[in-house]
C-alpha cells in the first residue's frame, strides 16, 4: 500500500485530495524498529506522528512502573500520535514494538511548514477536527 493510501485511512487526512496526500506522503520518513524497542516514551515532548506499515506495536501507560496498562495495539495501516502534529504536549503513553516493525514518521515541523506553504491542507482538515470535537463533547455529555 502506498503512502498516500495509508494517509487517506487516517481520519485527520481523510478529506484531503490526491495532490495534498502526495505532498504529505513525501514528508513521511521510513523507520525500522526491532521487537521491544520504544518508539515514543510517556511524558516526552510530542514531536511526530506514525503509521505502522508492517509489524505490530502497542501503547502502554505506566510502562516504567510496576503496573503497566496496555491501552491499544496497532498493526499495518494503524496510526498513532497524530495530535503531536499540532502541539507538543507530553506524550500520554509509551509506544513500543511488539515485533519487528516498519513505520512511517512525520514531524510536526515538517507538517507545519507544509501547511504554511499549502493552507488548503489546513482548510480541508478543519471539518474533520470539528467533527472530532463534537464527538468528544457528545461523549462528555453522556
Amino acid at each position: 500500500m502506498g503512502r498516500e493510501d495509508l494517509l487517506k485511512k487516517v481520519p485527520l487526512f481523510s478529506e484531503l485530495g490526491k495532490r495534498d496526500l502526495e505532498r504529505l506522503g513525501k514528508l513521511m520518513v521510513p523507520r525500522k524498529v526491532k521487537a521491544g524497542e520504544t518508539i515514543i516514551k510517556e511524558n516526552d515532548q510530542a514531536a511526530g506522528f506514525f503509521i505502522v506499515s508492517d509489524g505490530k506495536v502497542e501503547a502502554v501507560r505506566g510502562a516504567e512502573g510496576g503496573n503497566p496498562h496496555v491501552l491499544a495495539s496497532f498493526g499495518p495501516g494503524d496510526f498513532f500520535g497524530e495530535m503531536a502534529l499540532f502541539e507538543g504536549f507530553p506524550r500520554s503513553a509509551t509506544v513500543r514494538a511488539t515485533e519487528d516493525s516498519d513505520l512511517l514518521a512525520m514531524t510536526r515541523w515538517d507538517f507545519m511548514a507544509e501547511m504554511k506553504n499549502h493552507p488548503e491542507i489546513a482548510v480541508s482538515m478543519l471539518p474533520v477536527l470539528v467533527r472530532r470535537l463534537r464527538e468528544a463533547d457528545a461523549k462528555l455529555a453522556e
